[in-house]
């Protein structure tokens, strides 16, 4: 007996993509490839509606959010000719159409043209390009070559005095904000916390005052993606019509007014206290930093981050930023000539102040780096600039851990006694790439980029990238223990198929 065909499934007629026709593409498909798969259309398809090319990333917002979302913010301009280059692929139109030749571009140029208005480019096209190569396409997308041209290593440290001066016009909304992430984050409800975090670049980066939430409904961030299937107690519109129009939010008073939220939030802001451990001090009694201080289990560093409380809390302005990094990195060229030593973190990223410092070392010569960061706190603290420890960890010696060595501590600026936070982080040439993306940031950069990883079947963190093994019933298992090898972060960009940013432009 023959075996039985499965039905096809039958097409919904109410369903959200009803009436549209869809073809997935290949990234870097041919442009005539393209022509001919429009001409096997009904020809009456074609006289009414227009064919838009579309990331992929749409119809995965669209599944995500239970209706078919707007196509503008991820509407691509196509070169359908193939005029403008060589292997007349499906590419994007690069900003500057007038420009003669590819190399005559500036790299602060080159990003994705959108049919959007400028301030909706600015806000989605970076985060709306994780778009993961199909299955055959190379791993050094054809798409994302066309993006950004080949960058020398040499520049990929430049520009990092460009400050980060979105208009922050709407600033009653991102302090609202910012306050909820601390409360969420305290109560461990991260994805919560992240929703509001992926919010604020966007809303301080419109070149307009809010005067109703319709004016953002449809910006990534903002509306249907922060309803996040009812994860928000209410949707991110009706929190900004909210806070327009009454200046104020009430389910941020409802907790600064609850004692549970508001005891656990400020106990959470302590370093080296996570939410269980804030939720386990107010089980016990405590309501206030005062009563903290006569717990007897307090480790060490949480001991310091009570005791510098107020200090750690006080954001650094970009200037005095700028000299301690001049200082550490004169420091550390006379113990090891020749060390890279630079500040990432918001401070990489153009930001006017900063609340701690994240400094990344490495040495060219691949080896030098190790025993390194020993003597360089050992100096440090010689000169009086870092006052207290609260991790420290070396592996470079050894090779365990990837080889990268760690300090957490205090640090003051000269002349101060005010503590800083600071952190070093020293990795092995080979995988400093790696450790540079990562703590320039910003987290939702990290969060798309390790997604978008996991999409082509690799795992990223600060020290590689590595290929994801199997596990049993074709889960994903732990990762290989060898790392792909690239010279400079652009190199990981491409890789991944992620249109190259300048440190300044990762605020997303």
């Amino acid at each position: 007996m023959a075996p039985k065909r499965k039905k096809s499934p039958s097409i919904d007629p109410q369903g959200i993509f009803s009436g549209m026709v869809v073809f997935l593409v290949e990234t870097g498909v041919q442009s005539r490839r393209l022509q001919a798969l429009l001409q096997q259309l009904d020809g009456q398809l074609l006289k009414r509606f227009k064919p838009r090319v579309l990331l992929y990333q749409w119809l995965e917002d669209s599944l995500r959010s239970g209706e078919k979302v707007s196509e503008d913010q991820y509407h691509l301009l196509v070169d359908m000719e193939g005029e403008n280059t060589k292997d007349k692929s499906l590419v994007l139109k690069l900003v500057n159409e007038n420009t003669s030749s590819a190399d005559e571009l500036s790299p602060h140029n080159e990003k994705i043209k959108s049919d959007v208005k400028k301030f909706k480019s600015d806000a989605e096209n970076k985060g709306l390009s994780e778009v993961p190569n199909s299955p055959g396409s190379s791993d050094s997308s054809p798409l994302s070559q066309t993006l950004t041209n080949p960058i020398p290593s040499s520049t990929l440290h430049s520009d990092l005095s460009l400050p980060y001066s979105p208009p922050d016009l709407n600033r009653s909304i991102t302090e609202i904000f910012g306050k909820l992430i601390n409360i969420y984050r305290a109560l461990g409800d991260d994805r919560r916390s992240f929703s509001y975090y992926k919010a604020i670049p966007v809303v301080e980066k419109l070149p307009f005052k809010i005067e109703s939430a319709d004016q953002v409904k449809d910006l990534p961030g903002i509306g249907k993606s922060m309803q996040d299937h009812k994860i928000m107690g209410a949707t991110g519109c009706m929190q900004i019509q909210e806070i327009v129009t009454t200046g104020k939010l009430s389910k941020l008073e409802h907790f600064e007014t609850d004692e549970k939220v508001r005891t656990i939030s400020l106990f959470g802001e302590v370093w080296g206290i996570g939410p269980a451990t804030a939720l386990k001090f107010y089980e016990k009694g405590h309501r206030t930093l005062e009563d903290l201080k006569n717990e007897d289990s307090l480790t060490h560093s949480q001991k310091l981050g009570l005791k510098y409380f107020d200090d750690i809390k006080t954001r650094i302005p970009r200037h005095e930023v700028q000299e301690m990094e001049l200082l550490l990195q004169k420091t550390g060229e006379e113990i090891l000539p020749g060390v890279d030593i630079l500040c990432g973190g918001s401070y990489r990223r153009g930001k006017a102040s900063c609340g701690d410092l994240d400094i990344v070392i490495t040495h060219p010569d691949g080896k030098s780096h190790k025993g390194f960061l020993t003597r360089y706190v050992k100096r440090l603290k010689d000169m009086k600039f870092l006052r207290e420890d609260l991790i420290f960890s070396t592996h470079s010696e050894e090779g365990t851990d990837s080889g990268v060595d760690t300090y957490f501590g205090l640090c003051t600026y000269p002349g101060r006694e005010l503590r800083h936070r600071i952190d070093f982080k020293v990795y092995p040439r080979d995988i400093y790439a790696f450790g540079l993306v990562a703590w320039t940031g910003n987290d939702v950069l990290n969060r798309r980029l390790r997604l978008l990883a996991e999409s082509k079947g690799y795992r990223l963190d600060d020290t590689g990238l590595f290929p994801a093994t199997q596990a049993s019933g074709g889960k994903r298992g732990a990762r290989a223990s060898a790392s792909l090898r690239f010279d400079n972060e652009k190199e990981v960009f491409d890789f991944l198929g992620f249109p190259w940013l300048e440190p300044h432009e990762r605020n997303l």
